[in-house]
This record gives structure tokens, sequence and C-alpha cells, in this order.
């Protein structure tokens, strides 16, 4: 068994701090205000909504300690058991009820400790130390120096930490190339259908619509003419297990690598009856849109797209559903009301302010849709078909969970790695 012992992680720090206990006044731009929205479960930073701080005011608010690469933040109240290491170039200071450690590297990994907060017995330590109020459950900073840590010498913690950091590194690589691969699509589709320069744009004719010149050949028509809305209904009977079924209602971007997951980037999976997932199915000739909250983002029934996955994809009561004679209509219509949430059109069809709604049924009898010929629909659809990252979807489900298996065995020392040959990067403790 691996030798292992166990010290107060007060031990293997040189500093803890925690966060301011206000906010900054809100600011367009500048550095982040890094709260516990911006920490995932499952230890992935995301900057897609935060609070920025004016570069007047950020002196003061890192007066006391500026994050900086290495550092690992973590949630002391409210939402528990959120743990980040801060990225190269990251600017920003703590938020509301986040702490950091700076990791002392001449005595325990900082990498390792990061994913020691994921195991069993630190969150065991949470559990057992947890204050809970009558409105947010808090750990008590000032014990916290206190906390037992069961560690392995600092060698094997880096083979451990270099392990796990090789199928991070290989998942936000392909996270990385999902994006890109996102974005040449939206590109395209701007290129062909926005600005006109398709396939023999160059000799094309221009003739009078209602909505201004169009390629002669095209169309114009509400959406409705060519799609069938269904606009919610019962789940029908819940069940604790069945059909696993992630809901498009957890989608919170343009591109499937952005759907909501619980812990360790698994989709928000819900149980439904049999017959009511016969219902919900999301299909390729399907785009689901979002009806509330950040509505109007739209989801198409990608080809593959329970295969790359693993679940079945439905839709749920916050969502509505287009559905299309092909898949390329839907692919394309996809793309169409995603354009228009980028560019603030979908606001007309918007009511509500607290929590904004979106009125589908005005937005498909109402919006005009520019329709290409079918050979060129069918074109694009090829083109962004082959640009969807299916296999790299895929790819990122399989290191996930077996990073998810070695996870817990290798931080408790039930693997011992301690004898291997582990090349370990220079950066693998950082």
């Amino acid at each position: 068994m691996l030798e292992r012992h166990t010290i107060p992680i007060g031990e293997v720090y040189s500093g803890m701090y925690d966060g301011p206990h206000a906010t900054p006044n809100p600011s367009e731009s500048g550095p982040i205000f890094l709260g516990i929205k911006n920490v995932g479960e499952s230890g992935q930073l995301d900057f897609s909504d935060v609070r920025h701080i004016s570069e007047e005011e950020y002196s003061r608010w890192v007066r006391r300690i500026e994050p900086k690469y290495g550092d690992i933040v973590f949630s002391y109240e409210a939402t528990l058991n959120r743990y980040a290491m801060i990225p190269k170039g990251f600017r920003g200071c703590l938020g509301r009820r986040m702490a950091l450690i700076r990791p002392d590297e001449s005595k325990a990994c900082g990498r390792f400790l990061y994913y020691y907060f994921y195991g069993h017995e630190w969150r065991n330590v949470i559990a057992q130390n947890t204050l809970v109020g009558s409105t947010v459950d808090r750990i008590p900073i000032a014990k916290f120096p206190d906390f037992p840590v069961n560690i392995p010498s600092l060698p094997t913690q880096r083979k451990i930490a270099a392990i796990l950091s090789a199928y991070d590194d290989l998942i936000e690589n392909n996270l990385r190339r999902i994006r890109i691969l996102a974005d040449m699509v939206q590109n395209l589709y701007r290129e062909w259908f926005v600005k006109l320069r398709f396939p023999g744009s160059e000799t094309c004719h221009f003739v009078d619509s209602p909505i201004g010149r169009i390629p002669e050949g095209w169309t114009v028509t509400p959406i409705v003419g060519i799609g069938e809305l269904t606009v919610g209904g019962d789940w029908g009977a819940g069940e604790s297990s069945g059909p696993d079924s992630v809901q498009a209602a957890c989608l919170r971007g343009v591109d499937l690598h952005n759907l909501q997951t619980t812990g360790e980037g698994e989709p928000v999976v819900r149980w439904v009856s049999k017959s009511s997932l016969a219902k919900r199915c999301v299909l390729p000739t399907d785009v689901v849109v979002e009806g509330s909250g950040e509505c109007g983002r739209s989801l198409h029934g990608y080809r593959g797209l329970e295969d790359s996955l693993g679940y079945t994809v439905i839709y749920s009561n916050f969502c509505k559903r287009l559905r299309f004679g092909k898949p390329a209509i839907a692919q394309y219509v996809a793309q169409v009301l995603n354009e228009m949430v980028e560019t603030g059109a979908i606001r007309q069809y918007r009511t509500g302010t607290a929590i904004p709604n979106l009125n589908v049924t005005a937005l498909v009898e109402k919006h005009l849709l520019l329709l290409p010929p079918e050979e060129l629909l069918a074109q694009f659809d090829e083109l962004a078909g082959l640009a969807e990252g299916f296999r790299l979807r895929g790819h990122n489900r399989s290191l996930r969970r077996t990073r998810d298996l070695l996870l817990p065995r290798l931080i408790s020392g039930e693997l011992d790695v301690s004898e291997l040959d582990i090349a370990v990067p220079e950066e693998a403790g950082a």
C-alpha cells in the first residue's frame, strides 16, 4: 500500500486569503471579479458570464491578494466544493464567498492538491466541518488551516498530477478544436446566407422580395410555412431510473460543448417514462429553441448527436420544438435563429423583464425567412456536418469517464504509482 501521511493543510501552502465582502460597481470591461458562478462543478472556469472591475478600482480590490497562476480558488459559503486553478494570463480578484490558497511547491504539488479536493477523503472533511445555516451553508475559514490532508510523498504527488493533467489537457484541447469548428460553421453561414457570397453568387441575378433584393430562385417564407411547431406538454410519469436523456434546456450556447453539466462534464440527465421519451425525443429534422431565460438560443438535432453524447436528447417545457421535413433545413434554421440572438434581432419577439420569454408562436408566424434552394442547403449541411466534431465529443466523453475512474483510486492510494517511471512535465506541479 502506498505510504501516506496526514498533516494539516495549512502546512502545505504559503498563504490563504478570502475575498471581499462586497461587490464592485458594474463595469463593461476590465479585470474579472471571480465569483462562484464562474467555477464549474468539475473544476473548469467559465468566463461566459462575468462581472468586471474598472481599471480605476482594481488596485483596491486586490489590496489583500491578487490571484496568480497556480493558486487554487474555492468556495467557502453557499455553494460548497467548487475548486479551480488560476490559469496563465488571468487578471482579476476574488469574488464574494471565494477564497484561495497559494500552494508551497516545496511541500506539496499544487495540482495534486487541486485533484485531492475532488477525492472522497477531502469531501468527507468538508462535510464534517460544514456549518448549516438558516439561509446558506458554510465552512469556517478560520479553521480551514487545520483541516487534515492525507497525502503521499512529493514525487508521487507529482506523478499523480501528471497522469490526471494529461487527461484534462486532452479534454481542453478537444474543446478548443470543437469551438473552432463551431466558429467555422457560423462563419460559413454568414458568408453564404448573410453576405450572400455563396457558390455561384458571381453570376446570380437578384430580384425584389418583401425583405429586399434576394438571389433569383430563393424564396421568402414565414418559418411556420416550412415547419411544425410543438409548444410544450407534460413530461409524463417521471421515473427514478430509465432511459438516460439529456435536456436540451441545459443548452447554454450555440454548440453542444456548452451543455450544462453535472460533475465531471456529464450532461444534466433526467429519467422520464418511455412514452414521454418518445414524445420529447429530438430528431435530426428538429430545432429546439430556448423559450425562457437566455431565450432564442437554438440547437438542432445533429445526425450522430445521440452517438456522440451517449444520451438521448429530449426537449423540456422551457423549450419549443420546430420539426422540418429535412435535416438540412433544420441545420439552416438553427443557424438563422442563433444569428438573430447574436445580432439582437430576436428581441422583438421577447416579452418580460425579470425572466425574459420568447414568443415562439409570433416568431414562426411573423418572421420572414430567406430560404435558399434545396441544393445549396444540402451543400451547407454537408460542410457543417463535417465540422460538428462528433468524434471529438465522443473522445472527450471517454476521456472524462476514464479520468473519473482513475481520480479517486489515485488520490486515495488504491493505485500505487510511486514506483512507475512517469515523466513529470515541468508544470505538472504548478
